[in-house]
């Protein structure tokens, strides 16, 4: 090199400052120039560049923004020559930034800057390292640990591998849990565990906006309303576009009796995106659940769940039919009527088909929202029937019915219904479909999870 060969050469001492500055090594530059007692002018880019390095290497290393990281590696940039490759360490400080930054654009040019150094070195440890850690934040947990396994094998020794690796790993594993404990039906046991993998990575939002959502679903099926509103808030913290964690609350609100609400919430995901499928039907299942709401509640009244079995209704019944019969309460009005009420909820709820109309709302049901609001005096507007509602109908028909005595019948409640009765069945067997959920999956006017 020219500076070997003639070491106190200043101008060429110069030119070598220049151009270890145009390549990002601000560090040598300054080495040089201290040699030659530099100017501050000639200095200052060095300086200027070495300034910002130094602020974006402090910035990366505190809880800080990503955003401050990029923009002191942008006004070092700016110093490099004409088409000059930025140095693979600014790359990996950028590529971590945006990583820190975690929303979909950000992590989108975490993967590119990343994707430029693996190019040049498919076997780099740290990049192949940080891929990881960015798939991982994309909620690809599988290719991640494929990531970390490739860099311990260009570096078995690499500390940031295995750490990443086996929190990875343990998460997956976590999660497998509870979804396992959760299809068990162990719902108690699949909170607790999701608790315990929430705990495993708190920074990671993706992967804990599913995680919570699953919980969500199990304190549902707990009936713990709270909770999984709760989580499901948390949830949506993280990911506000997380459109199955709306839903879960909406569902979650409704049944803790807070259904308008529900439906608000229904009617604002359908508005921000009308073709997300089957929202148009939840909030015509949720507006169903707001009427019933405000009819007499059987099931309270009887004090016990809607998943109750028939031995529990008769016991219930029995119990209480005893506490308010009249004979034993002689000139007690309130005795009076809520021994009425007892009695109209058993035998609402003891007669398996009237308990199924009950159950589905059926009564309730406006035969307009049936036919499209062509009315719902025959089949002439059949072309808007909700099939949803047409397999209620057909469902309180019984075995073996047909469809005699259809054209005017009508349930006491006043909703529209098909009555039984007469010889043969034209439908062959269709008259032997359940007229109503099984007991224990709830309401058939809710939607599913």
């Amino acid at each position: 090199m020219a500076d070997e060969l003639d070491p106190g050469n200043m101008k060429i001492l110069l030119r070598l400052g220049r151009v270890y500055t145009s390549l990002g090594r601000p560090d040598e530059a300054l080495h040089v120039y201290h040699q030659i007692n530099a100017t501050a002018k000639d200095m200052q880019p060095a300086l200027t560049m070495q300034k910002h390095l130094r602020t974006a290497e402090e910035t990366s290393q505190k809880d800080a923004s990503g955003s401050m990281v990029i923009y002191a590696l942008n006004e070092a940039e700016r110093g490099l020559g004409m088409g000059v490759d930025k140095p693979r360490k600014w790359q990996l400080m950028r590529g971590e930034a945006h990583l820190r930054m975690g929303n979909v654009n950000a992590l989108g040019e975490a993967q590119n800057v990343v994707m430029s150094i693996l190019r040049n070195n498919n076997q780099d440890p740290d990049a192949l390292v940080l891929r990881g850690r960015i798939l991982y934040a994309q909620g690809e947990n599988d290719k991640a640990i494929q990531h970390f396994r490739q860099a311990l094998s260009c570096d078995p020794d690499f500390k940031a591998a295995v750490k990443n690796l086996r929190m990875v790993q343990k998460l997956e594993r976590m999660k497998s849990d509870g979804n396992a404990s959760f299809k068990a039906g162990k719902y108690q046991h699949a909170v607790d565990t999701y608790t315990e993998a929430l705990a495993v990575d708190p920074s990671n939002r993706n992967t804990n906006s599913k995680i919570l959502q699953n919980r969500a679903l199990c304190n549902s099926r707990l009936k713990q309303w709270k909770a999984a509103i709760a989580d499901c808030d948390k949830a949506l913290e993280l990911d506000p576009s997380y459109t199955k964690a709306r839903k879960t609350r909406a569902k979650a609100l409704g049944e803790s009796g807070n259904w308008d609400e529900a439906i608000r919430e229904l009617k604002a995901m359908h508005e921000a995106n009308p073709s997300e499928p089957g929202l148009a039907k939840e909030i015509r299942d949720a507006e169903l659940e707001l009427k019933k709401s405000k009819r007499k509640d059987y099931y309270k009244i009887l004090g016990l769940e809607k998943d109750c079995s028939e031995t529990e209704i008769k016991k219930a019944y029995r119990k209480l039919a005893i506490v308010h019969h009249p004979d034993k309460n002689p000139g007690d009005e309130e005795a009076a009527d809520r021994f009425k009420e007892i009695q109209e909820a058993h035998e609402t709820l003891s007669d398996a088909q009237k308990r199924a109309r009950y159950d589905s709302g059926e009564d309730l049901i406006d035969p307009s929202d049936m036919f499209g609001g062509g009315g719902g005096g025959g089949f002439g507007g059949a072309g808007g029937i909700d099939p949803e509602i047409l397999m209620q109908m057909f469902g309180g028909m019984g075995g073996g019915g047909g469809m005699g005595g259809m054209g005017g019948g009508r349930g006491g409640g006043g909703g529209f219904h098909f009555q039984t009765g007469g010889g043969g069945n034209p439908f062959g067997g269709m008259g032997g479909m359940p007229g109503g959920q099984r007991r224990g999956q709830g309401p058939p006017g809710g939607f599913p999870f």
